[in-house]
């Protein structure tokens, strides 16, 4: 029960696509990240995710078309959805999502983060 500050917390990624968690809460984590350039493509057969812009922008792509979001929006990616993050620039989110949930989900590869850390 204490106060986390996103920026504070912010300041200690130095990596892209490396998401760390901040909180949990009901089998949730509260976690921030630093994108840039492409994600792979990928779903979650069982958990839906949330995308929270603290800082930049991003597009959200899913098969049918892109969605663009800017410091502030957020969108609610729901399972079983194929979806793939890019950022032209560095972006900063915050995600919320089961505790289970791997950031690669069905795709798995060489930016899977099975167990992120503590920040």
């Amino acid at each position: 029960m204490h106060r986390i500050t996103l920026a504070e917390k912010l300041a200690l990624i130095s990596t892209h696509w490396d998401p760390k968690i901040v909180a949990e809460l009901n089998g949730q984590h509260v976690k921030l990240a630093k994108i840039r350039g492409e994600f792979v493509w990928h779903s979650h057969a069982h958990e839906d995710e949330l995308f929270l812009v603290v800082r930049g922008t991003f597009d959200m792509h899913y098969r049918d078309r892109t969605v663009t979001l800017r410091e502030g929006d957020l969108v609610v990616v729901p399972r079983g959805v194929e979806h793939r993050p890019v950022a032209a620039e560095e972006c900063s989110i915050l995600l919320f999502e089961p505790a289970s949930t791997v950031n690669t989900g069905t795709a798995g590869g060489t930016r899977t983060v099975a167990q992120p850390g503590w920040i």
